[in-house]
C-alpha cells in the first residue's frame, strides 16, 4: 500500500496518519541539559502529529487514485492510531526509536484518469525506525547529533471504486521493506527553560525516496518533563510494479517528553 498513515497520537489518544505511515521518525525531542557521562539516561515521548496527506496510491493494475486531505478529513476516517518515540543515552552516544501504527479508511480519493461517483481507500500503516547518535558538538547549551538507522514500512492498500465504468472493481496489496536513514538532530537552550529543537533524515533502500524533517521550541518542566510544539513534515515515494505509494504529510506535532 502507498498510503501512509499519517498521523498521530494524543499523548493518551492516539491517531495517526495514512497513506503511507508516518513515519518518524526518529525521535524524541533531546532533553536540554547536558547528560551525566557515566551512566544512562532515557527518555520516552508520546505525541500527536496533526497531518493531512497528499500523494497517490495504486494497487495491482488499477488505476492510481489522489488523496488530498487536511488533517480534519483524516481525523474523520481513523479507525485507529498510535505513536510513541524513544531515546537512550550514554555520554555523546544514543539510540534512538519511533514506532507508529495508523489504520484509516476514507472516500475522499480521486481516480486519476477515469470516471468513478467515488472511490474507497483503506490503509494499515506500521512504521518502525531504530537508529544511533553521536553528538559531534555539545556545550552546556545544547547538542548536534548525527544519526544512522534503518526504517521498516509495512503497509496494506484497498481500493474500491463505485459508480462509473469501474463500478464494484476493487483490490488490495500489501508490501513490507526496510530503508536506511541518515540524518541530523539537535537540541539549544534560549533560556533554562525554554529551547528549540529539530531533526532531519533522509534515506532509501525498498523505497526511492524517505525523509523526514521537524522543527519545534520546548518548555522543560522540570528535569523529568519535558512538552515540545512544532511543524513535521515526511514523504515517501515506495513502488514495486503492483503497489504504489507516494505521499507526502505535513503539519503541527505536540508531543510530551519523560527523562529519567
Amino acid at each position: 500500500m502507498r498510503s501512509t498513515a499519517v498521523c498521530l497520537s494524543l499523548l493518551l489518544l492516539a491517531v495517526s496518519s495514512p497513506v503511507k505511515a508516518a513515519d518518524i521518525a526518529p525521535l524524541v525531542a533531546p532533553q536540554p541539559k547536558p547528560e551525566e557521562a557515566d551512566r544512562w539516561s532515557f527518555s520516552v515521548s508520546p505525541y500527536f502529529w496533526a497531518a493531512g496527506i497528499t500523494g497517490d496510491s495504486g494497487v495491482f493494475g488499477l488505476p492510481e487514485v489522489h488523496t488530498n486531505e487536511s488533517f480534519g478529513d483524516v481525523l474523520k476516517g481513523i479507525d485507529f492510531g498510535f505513536m510513541m518515540a524513544g531515546d537512550a543515552r550514554y555520554g555523546p552516544y544514543s539510540i534512538v526509536g519511533d514506532v507508529t501504527y495508523a489504520r484509516i479508511t476514507t472516500d475522499s480519493a480521486t481516480p486519476k484518469g477515469v470516471l468513478a461517483d467515488e472511490v474507497d481507500l483503506k490503509s494499515e500503516t506500521f512504521t518502525a525506525m531504530l537508529g544511533v547518535g553521536y553528538s559531534v558538538l555539545e556545550d552546556e547549551k545544547g547538542r548536534l547529533d548525527v544519526i544512522g538507522g534503518v526504517k521498516l514500512w509495512s503497509v496494506e492498500t484497498t481500493i474500491s471504486f463505485n459508480g462509473g465504468p469501474l463500478d464494484n472493481i476493487s483490490n488490495r496489496d500489501d508490501a513490507t521493506w526496510v530503508d536506511a536513514m541518515v540524518g541530523l538532530r539537535g537540541v539549544y537552550s534560549i533560556t533554562p527553560t525554554v529551547y528549540l529543537t529539530g531533526w532531519g533524515l533522509i534515506g532509501a533502500g525498498g523505497a526511492d525516496l524517505d525523509w523526514d524533517v521537524m522543527g519545534g521550541i520546548g518548555y522543560k518542566w522540570n528535569d523529568s518533563i519535558s512538552a515540545f510544539l512544532g511543524y513535521r513534515a515526511l514523504g515517501v515515494n515506495y513502488s514495486n510494479g503492483s503497489l504504489t505509494n507516494d505521499i507526502v504529510e505535513h503539519g503541527p506535532i505536540l508531543g510530551a517528553v519523560f527523562h529519567f
